[in-house]
């Protein structure tokens, strides 16, 4: 209860039986810096319930009349993850709220030391932020969540209690009403949720204190301390899973959910990949792709593809040249290939097929003509800005590819690692083409931010693999090769088309399709160091150069060239060195 100064009236400490108001108190459920929740009893039909109050009484009859107003707006939202509003009232001013319990539970009093696992709170939590983003899209914010106002039975949904019983605080100017002040008071809603899940997902209060409110303040921009999930927990926390609660509790507070709908959205991506439900990104994914195909076809490439099917079959080379300058077309003819019914089709024991021109022998100058007509126009459901950011993204794909080509070993296939360099991207071409709205998010929280203090290094941002996390709920590498194998690619492919983690070390290539991986990995990588800080890009050519040089018998100027746009042992190479020793005479 609150100091005996402030206590509601009606309450008294000095007897066994206490009452506010006609309720009589029997228990204590929860109480942070801004409300207290009692479990009472309602003499007129002896029902048990949970009160809500604020924990001090309004002041000023304005302050009154704001939480009469903000607790008779969120009493009248409907969702089955809201809690049941019974009465809103009030004891000599000072307001409350009831709420059927039922046989349920509150989290903070089934949460043990060990926390929960992932698989068993997630899907409660996900019903809750349903409940809580409803919530926010009908005007309402709940200003102070915390483990106690979280109800969990047996059976229905996890349901959210203390809608609107907080008092909304006021900076000065603020109009409570304002949408801006709204969207403030749902991205706090949204951080203490993130602070909750973090709880549970532990068994510990984070930073040792179990008042979210309390935790909130600490969290910039009003203080300075740093929230992330412990890595050592009673109940392993899964990557994907970490990367999404850590953000929701970051430090930076753009790299936070914007909003609680972006933070369920993450949270069903994770649960569906994890659990193998029908669900999630790659149900999406499929209907997409169902809808606008894998890719769509660069402007005018497809036509010039249906023309040249026409052309005799004398000229299979020059036609797979034109192919494999449109990506989504050279992709469309390796799914045809490679499906169940052309393998099946295929003499025993033949592998995957990867070249154009084997496709084009396999399928035809038929195929080919069906294949182009089967893409989607340019650009698809794209906008102009989104079609403008896949157009910059196909660019540096097919420049890794050109890369790939270059720094290959002498003898092996130019056609076959050049897909392969494209392969290796199927991932990140399917998200920005299938989710634009995402891929920009996961574009941003990459991005460093600017050090709080001259003199200081920037923020680092998030690596692909997280920030896909955060947002998706699975990575962009799982996602390419989700579609890679509904197109027949076998394991061995599978595997090739799979870049080598940046942890790992390259020291050796023991068959032939691994130096091919490595070559397409070398040159992705090249072209990743473009998209550092230009004073960080020698140094990340240097360490590109020493990574692959002795499986790729390459040298630091090889992948310097290349990271120019200049093909080793080329004229231009060669023009290049004889200037340099010019200038040495």
């Amino acid at each position: 209860m609150p100091a005996s100064t402030t206590a509601p009236p009606s309450a008294s400490r000095s007897q066994a039986v206490r009452h506010f108001g006609r309720f009589q108190l029997l228990q204590l459920v929860g109480k942070s810096a801004r409300t207290m929740l009692w479990q009472v009893a309602d003499p007129r039909n002896g029902q048990e319930l949970v009160l809500a109050m604020p924990r001090n009484r309004p002041t000023e009859p304005e302050a009154l009349e704001r939480w009469r107003q903000a607790a008779r707006k969120a009493s009248r939202i409907d969702h089955p993850s809201l809690a049941h509003v019974v009465e809103v009232g009030e004891v000599e001013q000072w307001p409350y709220i009831t709420y059927d319990r039922g046989n349920s539970a509150t989290l903070a009093e089934l949460l043990t030391t060990k926390g929960q696992p992932a698989l068993e709170i997630v899907p409660r939590a996900l019903q809750a932020l349903q409940g809580l983003a409803f919530a926010h899209e009908a005007g309402a914010s709940h200003q102070d969540l915390q483990l106690s106002m979280l109800l969990i039975g047996e059976s229905g949904p996890c349901r959210v209690m203390g809608l609107g019983v907080a008092m909304a605080p006021l900076d000065a100017g603020a109009v409570p009403s304002s949408l801006q002040a709204h969207r403030i008071a749902a991205e706090r809603d949204v951080l203490a949720f993130g602070i909750v899940l973090h709880h549970a997902l532990s068994g510990q209060p984070a930073l040792e204190q179990a008042d979210v409110a309390a935790v909130i303040e600490r969290l910039p921009a009003q203080g300075r301390e740093i929230v992330r999930l412990p890595w050592s927990t009673a109940h392993p926390i899964p990557e994907a899973l970490r990367a999404i609660v850590n953000r929701s509790t970051d430090r930076q507070e753009r790299q936070r959910y914007r909003n609680a709908r972006t933070l369920e959205h993450a949270l069903e991506g994770w649960l569906s990949t994890q659990a193998g439900q029908g669900g999630g990104p790659l149900a999406q994914l499929n209907d997409r792709m169902r809808a606008n195909g894998a890719l769509p076809s660069v402007p005018g490439g497809a036509a010039r593809a249906a023309r040249l099917a026409l052309m005799e079959r004398e000229r299979t080379n020059e036609l797979a040249e034109i192919v494999l300058q449109d990506t989504a077309l050279a992709f469309e003819m390796l799914r045809m290939v490679n499906s169940a019914q052309v393998r099946a089709a295929m003499a025993a024991g033949s592998g995957p097929v990867l070249t154009v021109r084997r496709s084009i022998a396999m399928l035809g100058l038929d195929g080919v003509r069906r294949a182009a007509l089967s893409l989607r126009a340019w650009p698809g459901p794209l906008n102009e800005t989104q079609a403008a950011d896949f157009d910059r993204l196909l660019e540096r794909v097919r420049r890794a590819a050109r890369i790939a080509q270059w720094l290959r070993p002498a003898g092996y296939d130019a056609e076959v690692v050049y897909l392969l360099a494209l392969l290796q991207n199927l991932g990140r071409l399917i998200v920005h083409y299938h989710f634009p709205d995402e891929a920009q998010q996961i574009r941003r929280l990459m991005q460093p931010a600017p050090a709080a203090k001259a003199g200081e290094p920037d923020e680092p941002g998030m690596t692909e693999e997280g920030a896909a996390f955060a947002v998706l709920g699975t990575d962009v590498e799982s996602l390419g090769a989700a579609v890679a194998r509904q197109w027949g690619l076998d394991d061995t492919v599978m595997h090739m088309i799979r870049r080598v983690a940046a942890t790992s070390p390259v020291r050796s290539a023991e068959t032939d399709d691994e130096v091919l991986r490595l070559a397409a990995c070398c040159a992705n990588e090249v072209v990743d160091v473009g998209g550092l800080p230009a004073p960080q890009q020698a140094n990340g050519l240097q360490r590109v150069a020493q990574r692959y040089a002795r499986v790729l018998g390459i040298s630091l100027r090889d992948v310097q060239l290349a990271a120019q746009g200049i093909a080793p042992g080329s004229d231009e190479d060669v023009a290049g060195r004889a200037s340099q020793l010019g200038g040495l005479h």
